[in-house]
């Protein structure tokens, strides 16, 4: 099911495939995938406007990302991540997380140039518009280029895994920017599982945990919701807080299943318009998520657009 964007077409980001397994590849380059949030920021005579992956102005958010990017020279369409890093100096999606802001430093990272003083580029190949990015990126602590690495993708994985990065990005070096389209040019090879999931419900809280014990999730299955398993684990107490405010605020009268599912007589159910992302280590033969921890909530993404990702063999 698309995404719907309020981004005019042509700005839209271009989205990337889940492919299963790292390779070397003399036409390809990569790079780190970088544990945030996509962000298009848009430099016109001077002014920056920083939009969220569905199209939400997300600049008065992020103020002193907005204000280091004032120092392109110029008009710009620039794609990129928006991550938080932690005290390891990797990036965490946790740390996005308004409670957790304070912790971790921002920094934004350009991956491409998609506009340049009122010429398109998104038809150059992909490495000339990234050498043109890197030249007009101001030098600030909260701007970042994403560098790159050509061909060998197997050594980059390995890296990624021994730094405990998410994953790697692998791009045709060739490719051309194609604004909301997800192709077999761009694609991504995660380090763990991840997925983002639908907040459906929530059990009473157990022992001296407060506020509530586990979140049910469920993913879009085709008009209905299907039932992924539960979520216990990965919450501060801040965010047990945050949360259950937010899902007190939702709560529905019946369970969005056809069937019975795990601790309903302690489910208190929600409407399913929150979004969150989860790490887990495989899914079961029923179709339910192994070990899942929870990573926080995904304010870019929408309930009904949430299905499972499969990883394609790239071919």
């Amino acid at each position: 099911m698309a995404r719907v964007s309020t981004l005019p077409k042509r700005l839209q980001p271009m989205l990337a495939t889940l492919t299963d397994a790292p390779f070397d590849d003399k036409g390809w380059i990569f790079e780190d995938k970088y544990d945030g949030f996509r962000m298009v920021a848009k430099i016109d005579g001077g002014k920056v406007t920083l939009y969220s992956r569905n199209g939400k102005i997300i600049s008065h958010s992020y103020i002193e990302v907005a204000e280091a990017l004032e120092g392109i020279k110029g008009d710009a369409v620039i794609d990129g991540e928006l991550v938080a890093i932690g005290k390891d100096g990797v990036s965490h999606f946790q740390l996005l997380q308004n409670a957790l802001r304070h912790e971790a430093k921002l920094q934004y990272f350009a991956f491409d140039l998609m506009f340049q003083d009122g010429e398109d580029l998104r038809g150059l190949p992909l490495t000339e518009r990234k050498k043109r990015l890197k030249v007009i990126l101001p030098k600030h602590r909260l701007i970042g280029f994403s560098r790159d690495r050509k061909t060998f993708g197997m050594k980059f994985f390995e890296e990624a895994e021994r730094k405990g990065l998410e994953g790697i990005m692998a791009k045709r070096a060739d490719s051309k920017y194609l604004s909301g389209a997800r192709t077999g040019d761009w694609l991504k090879i995660k380090t763990s599982k991840r997925q983002e999931v639908v907040i459906v419900g929530f059990t009473a809280p157990r022992r001296t945990r407060p506020f509530f014990g586990a979140l049910t999730l469920a993913l879009r299955d085709g008009n209905g919701w299907r039932y992924i398993g539960h979520v216990g684990t990965g919450f501060s107490h801040e965010t047990l807080e945050e949360l259950h405010k937010k899902m007190i605020r939702l709560t529905a009268a019946k369970s969005p299943f056809g069937k019975k599912v795990k601790d309903e007589a302690v489910t208190t159910w929600v409407k399913p318009q929150l979004v969150a992302e989860v790490k887990f280590t495989e899914w079961t033969s029923s179709g339910e998520m192994r070990h899942p921890v929870y990573l926080g909530l995904r304010k870019d993404k929408q309930a009904k657009d949430v299905v499972m990702e499969r990883e394609k063999p790239r071919g």
